[in-house]
């Protein structure tokens, strides 16, 4: 039996032929990552187990993103207890305020994953860098240490589930709009401890940023990881950028998958995922019937904080101004992405419309600061979590959507798509 492309990954780093589904592996690591918050733990097992070395300073990166500038003392403390190892053990990709940002959008920018690329990190959306076509998936804090210490980490080879994109997506469509789609179809569990693997010829029109932020959510419904075949939109991306050496690999003609599905991309609509969870969707024609009042707009965070996020969120806001009462906050996902806007102008956009523009920040996406929700509000966002509680008070709603969408609600003042406004 054929082996998918995940498990190709898996097998070449572990060192074997072949594996299968369900097959536990040892498998070496191209890189560990680690954030100001689930870090510090890593740190602590380190410590606890006699470490006094870690396996490769080059292939650890540590990112201080989550409540940095840090928001309080607690905040300042973890940051402090990384910069100290970092220093230490004289960690090449330590970034920090200046140099940070938001990490799912700075490893690939900082060209540390790339095709075939073995990754783990301390964060559930480091799936992510399947959109370079590599291995990427979320782990403890424990693994993390152990990560670092050793370079090798246990893994047991995920089924998977195939999902081939064919047509076109119209103007508004993204690929927010396909991955929320995907999950309101197969739900939360839906792909549990499964591989996410993307086909089809409606790939070439998918760029890097949509591709990021499918794989990004990936872990929205359950899966272990999302990835993408490399092709020339990835090739493109990683020539010159990416720092190790490209391994190709395709899945086999007679691989295995547990479910198949073909999703026509002409025939989405922008779509929106109701609170609590990411498979409560509707589509946009949907939810303008709904009328949802919100109270403010995000526009950013990892899924979807890339330059032509923010250059979409602009087409809509041009001209235009944020509803009163409404706060629309908007944060680059890395220093690169926020010099960009600014000098492509859209950041003089964003003022006149009435947002405000934040340095690159996890913050308001899991309610850690610069955007936090009171009892009974609701937000529009662009993040990928709509949790009980995610954004702040646990009586607060959280809307996901497009950076389209989210701009269009913060002019109109409820959730409405960019087509309203024609």
């Amino acid at each position: 039996m054929g082996m998918t492309m995940s498990q190709k990954i898996l097998a070449y780093h572990a060192g074997l032929d072949s594996v299968s589904a369900g097959q536990l592996i040892e498998a070496k690591l191209d890189l560990v990552l680690g954030n100001d918050i689930t870090t510090p733990v890593a740190l602590n097992e380190f410590e606890k187990c006699g470490a006094n070395s870690v396996f490769d300073r080059e292939k650890i990166a540590l990112v201080m993103d989550h409540f940095t500038p840090n928001k309080d003392i607690k905040a300042a403390t973890q940051c402090k207890q990384v910069r100290a190892f970092a220093g230490k053990y004289d960690i090449k990709n330590y970034f920090d305020v200046g140099e940070m940002g938001i990490e799912h959008a700075l490893l690939p920018e900082k060209g540390l994953v790339g095709p075939g690329s073995l990754v783990i990190g301390a964060d559930s959306h480091t799936c992510t860098y399947g959109a370079l076509g590599a291995f990427s998936t979320g782990v403890g804090s424990t693994d993390m240490a152990a990560g670092m210490i050793t370079g090798k980490a246990w893994f047991k080879a995920p089924s998977a589930i195939k999902f081939t994109l064919t047509g076109k997506p119209s103007p508004w469509v993204s690929g927010k709009d396909v991955i929320l789609h995907i999950i309101g179809m197969i739900g939360v569990d839906g792909a549990l401890y499964k591989s996410m693997e993307f086909a089809g010829d409606g790939l070439q029109y998918l760029n890097i940023d949509d591709r990021l932020c499918i794989a990004n959510m990936a872990i929205e419904a359950g899966a272990k990881n999302g990835i993408f075949p490399v092709d020339d939109v990835t090739r493109e991306y990683c020539r010159g950028r990416f720092q190790g050496v490209p391994v190709e690999f395709s899945a086999d003609e007679d691989a295995e998958y547990d479910q198949e599905y073909v999703i026509d991309l002409s025939a989405l609509r922008p779509t929106v995922s109701y609170p609590h969870l990411p498979e409560n969707t509707k589509t946009i024609d949907e939810a303008e019937k709904d009328r949802v009042k919100i109270d403010q707009a995000v526009i950013g965070s990892c899924t979807n904080g890339r330059i032509t996020d923010l250059r979409a969120a602009a087409s809509v806001l041009k001209g235009r101004h944020v509803a009163k009462g409404v706060r629309c906050i908007i944060f680059p996902g890395t220093q690169q992405i926020y010099l960009q806007a600014m000098r492509e102008g859209l950041f003089e956009i964003f003022v006149e419309a009435g947002a405000v523009v934040s340095t690159p920040t996890c913050g308001p996406c899991l309610g850690g600061h610069m955007g936090i929700l009171a009892q009974g509000e609701r937000a529009v966002s662009t993040t990928n979590r709509n949790f009980v509680g995610r954004m702040g008070h646990v009586e607060s709603e959280v809307y996901l959507a497009s950076p389209a969408v989210a701009a269009a609600s913060a002019v109109t003042g409820y959730i409405a798509g960019p087509e309203q406004l024609d």
